[in-house]
């Protein structure tokens, strides 16, 4: 077991509660009605929960990727929607500024989203191009002067119709394939960017998720992200990370779908008795009991890891790459396990809207698929283990 410092029991602490506060009474409207509340960020902000991986002299409180998992963790046990929205802020986009930009870009883009005034997005899947995502990508810019001229389309992009900042990444040379592509910190509001669609999901609601559209979009030089053709580095770099990040969400899940089915046993009652007393509701308590105890185990260790001098290189050949893969892989299938078993505890009221625990349920499976599927998730594992 993995043991929390007391600072990091502090900041989760204080994300519980503000999120069993702000968001489990509207939880049921905001998955109704797909839409995220008002001041979220801002919120978030004042709290000092936008800027934790983030250095203080640009905003943030300089702490690590396991502080981040804490606070995913505990706002995805009410809203996993939320949850996501709020790491692709703060980690897909934010902390790979902060890892890889430069100091003046750090200064201009980072505070401003360390309290909630500017929204972040990351930009790297295409409509043609998912799992495949470097080698398929079609977005590309060419040299103007001072600018880079982009044009292209990206898909399920979270927070890509409320942001600000985008982190987008595109083709610098077309011939180059993968090794010639670039990161970009473009700007939301700039001539050229579009919301083309708006997608409509079964689960992870109030979480907006969008296609952005670019066309003629002009990038000054400044705004490139580390260097030229080196945007597989600002990649590999950051995955690793947002794997583990996103995978305590799958913990937070967990965790919600077993304390509502605990209670729920405790209270319904089925032939004279409640039906936690029944072995098989007992077995089905136990076995997500134990799921979601060696998820948390996992991206705890992996968390850890990150955050060690080990820990700050990912991609190919690293222990970091094998980790965070792994922890997301188990984190989000046993999460997709537990919330299913907790519906059916809960029978056919599981399957009524105004019980979460099918709320949770629709909400697990996007882990499974986003930020790498389990699929991909597992060549990377052998990979690892075979070099």
């Amino acid at each position: 077991m993995i043991e929390l410092t007391q600072e990091e029991l502090m900041l989760s602490d204080t994300m519980y509660k503000w999120a069993l506060a702000e968001i489990a009474p509207i939880q049921e409207q905001i998955d109704e009605e797909d839409k995220m509340p008002e001041g979220f960020f801002r919120k978030l902000g004042d709290l000092g929960m936008l800027g934790i991986t983030i250095a203080e002299e640009y905003g943030g409180s300089g702490q690590g990727i396991m502080m981040q998992v804490l606070a995913v963790e505990q706002l995805s046990r009410f809203s996993p929607g939320l949850g996501m929205t709020y790491a692709a802020h703060s980690n897909l986009c934010a902390n790979n500024i902060h890892k890889n930009g430069n100091d003046a870009q750090k200064k201009k883009y980072l505070p401003p989203m360390c309290t909630g005034e500017h929204v972040g997005a990351l930009c790297l899947t295409e409509p043609n191009a998912g799992s495949d995502a470097l080698g398929g990508m079609r977005t590309y810019t060419k040299r103007d002067g001072n600018d880079y001229i982009m044009n292209g389309a990206k898909m399920f992009i979270t927070n890509g119709s409320i942001a600000d900042t985008l982190l987008v990444y595109a083709k610098t040379d077309l011939a180059a394939g993968p090794h010639g592509i670039s990161a970009f910190i473009v700007d939301a509001k700039s001539k050229g960017v579009s919301v083309s669609k708006k997608l409509k999901k079964c689960g992870m609601r109030g979480s907006p998720t969008s296609e952005l559209s670019f066309e003629d979009v002009r990038v000054p030089k400044e705004n490139l992200i580390y260097e030229e053709n080196k945007g597989v580095h600002v990649v590999t770099s950051g995955l690793a990370y947002e794997r583990i990040t996103l995978a305590g969400g799958s913990v937070g899940m967990a965790e919600q779908a077993l304390e509502y089915s605990i209670q729920y046993a405790k209270e319904r009652e089925q032939f004279g008795k409640p039906i936690k007393d029944f072995e098989m509701i007992q077995q089905k308590i136990a076995d997500m009991y134990c799921l979601t105890e060696a998820s948390r185990g996992m991206v705890y260790k992996a968390a850890r890891f990150a955050d060690s001098p080990k820990g700050k290189r990912g991609g190919k050949g690293t222990e970091l790459d094998k980790l965070a893969a792994a922890a997301i892989l188990f984190a989000a299938e046993s999460a997709s396990k537990v919330c299913y078993e907790g519906v059916q505890i809960h029978g056919g009221y599981g399957y009524c809207l105004e019980y979460p625990i099918q709320k949770l349920w629709r909400d697990a499976k996007l882990y499974e698929i986003g930020a790498g599927t389990s699929e991909i998730r597992r060549i990377i594992i052998a990979r690892e283990l075979f070099r």
